[in-house]
């Protein structure tokens, strides 16, 4: 089977977005547009992904990584200039070449494979998709021939009266075989009113050659229509957020508010898990079954095992282990690891921290850069002093430690197995197992005390 390549057009800067940043770059549920027909692309199985830049080219470069290959387009003298960008390129591939856009994040990998599939099947030279719309005004009419074959694309402006009432119209998707292309490249003309080179053109050649062109229809038109502004980006994701949700549901997951839930197409998430409102589940984040998140979760690129709870919390980079509960108003970091029935209470922060089994870290906590182990009981306020200005250093607490509440633990240092450190107490040597250490200064008390400002009070009183 023939080769599959694929040229993706994301040189514009999407003017009507009004943002300095480019517009195929714009996230949906946390992921730039552009990566939408990136993924397609590769489950089409395309060999070799070519993306065209031009504004804030770099930018682009910078957030896909150097898994692309990239052609910059740095005048914007219209598609088929775009893809003369790639000839050096091209001429080195034989098969089949996908023309995509950026900015169509809607666009299904099933739809690509069927224009593919449309091509070879009918032995075409070119392939197109198109669509049916109800109002096509300012689309390019699709003109078949009794066989069913295109044989020409009219832009709007050039249509007449007869044919600006045909409903099936140009998408701008195309496949083509990679030699014809590369020929018919070399002869089309900006000999029109924008000065541009036109893809559109290049299928004029090839039935003035009587090369065969198909086309494939979509009646998903949502798929190609990509967002031009905010408003049709807000439009779009929440298009794809209900896509999502109802697959998700579909498969045994309970959305107490679909419309107030946002999930990435990459997470993973297990039946009988309920999904309460506000929350925001991102990146490759997998969820296990019979878990509980939200209200108001975000949750980026972490592993929730079964059972677990969450509520109120923001979980960046963490696997939790089953039957954890964590929140409301807990924040774990990148690094952090807890194993089964561990408590992360209200206002807690874990960063870079291996937590036990059934360890408690209650209310008001920091742990960082630590090894905890299990059974362990951290009281409300304790905070590891991992940080000196330059350098991190651990803390490890072993098995069934308590620690009191309001504890500064100044790393390095260790505490024992079975080790208990009373309340207000700063911690800066180790501490043997089963043993107790108190490190606070001895409690004074002055009878008769006059504070400053009761003694400023009085000077007041003896001036007036």
């Amino acid at each position: 089977m023939a080769a599959i390549s694929s040229i993706i057009l994301a040189a514009g800067q999407g003017t009507r977005m009004k943002s300095k940043l480019p517009k195929v770059l714009h996230p949906l549920l946390g992921r730039p547009m552009l990566q939408y027909t990136v993924d397609a692309a590769k489950q089409v199985g395309s060999s070799r992904t070519i993306v065209v830049v031009g504004f804030e080219g770099q930018q682009v470069i910078d957030t896909l990584g150097s898994e692309l290959e990239y052609v910059w387009q740095k005048e914007q003298k219209g598609t088929g200039h775009a893809v003369m960008m790639a000839r050096d390129i091209l001429s080195t591939l034989a098969g089949d070449l996908l023309i995509l856009y950026g900015d169509t994040p809607l666009l299904k990998a099933e739809t690509i494979k069927a224009l593919v599939d449309a091509k070879r099947g009918q032995q075409a030279m070119a392939a197109v998709l198109t669509t049916q719309l109800k109002n096509p005004a300012g689309f390019g009419r699709i003109i078949r021939d009794e066989n069913g074959n295109i044989i020409s694309i009219i832009e709007d402006k050039d249509a007449t009266a007869a044919q600006k009432e045909f409903k099936e119209v140009n998408t701008g998707v195309y496949c083509f075989d990679i030699p014809h292309l590369l020929q018919a490249l070399s002869e089309i003309t900006p000999r029109n009113a924008q000065g541009e080179y036109y893809l559109t053109d290049v299928i004029k050649i090839f039935v003035q050659k009587g090369l065969k062109v198909t086309g494939f229809v979509t009646d998903a038109a949502e798929e190609v229509m990509g967002p031009n502004d905010r408003i049709q980006l807000a439009n779009t994701e929440n298009f794809l957020k209900q896509v999502i949700n109802q697959k998700w549901m579909s498969r045994g997951v309970t959305i107490q508010d679909p419309l107030f839930t946002y999930i990435g197409p990459e997470v993973q998430i297990g039946q009988d898990t309920t999904i309460f409102p506000g929350t925001f589940l991102m990146g490759k984040t997998i969820i296990g079954e019979n878990c509980t998140i939200g209200p108001h979760t975000r949750i980026v690129d972490s592993v929730i095992d079964e059972q677990t709870a969450i509520q109120f919390s923001q979980i960046i980079e963490t696997h939790l282990g089953p039957g954890n509960n964590v929140g409301p108003y807990a924040y774990t970091r990148p690094g952090t690891v807890t194993a089964a029935n561990v408590k992360i209470g209200d206002f807690v922060e874990i960063k870079n921290s291996q937590i036990g089994n059934k360890t408690k870290v209650p209310h008001l906590s920091y742990i960082g850069d630590s090894q905890v182990g299990a059974g362990v009981n951290i009281g409300c306020g304790t905070i590891t002093c991992n940080y000196d200005g330059v350098h991190k250093y651990r803390t490890v607490i072993q098995d069934d430690a308590f620690i009191g509440s309001n504890t500064n633990l100044v790393a390095p240092v260790m505490v024992g197995e079975g080790a208990t450190v009373g309340a207000g107490s700063t911690i800066t040597k180790e501490v043997p197992a089963k043993s107790l250490a108190i490190a606070r200064s001895k409690q004074e008390v002055r009878h008769g005390w006059r504070s400053p400002r009761d003694k400023m009070a009085d000077e007041s009183s003896k001036k007036s």
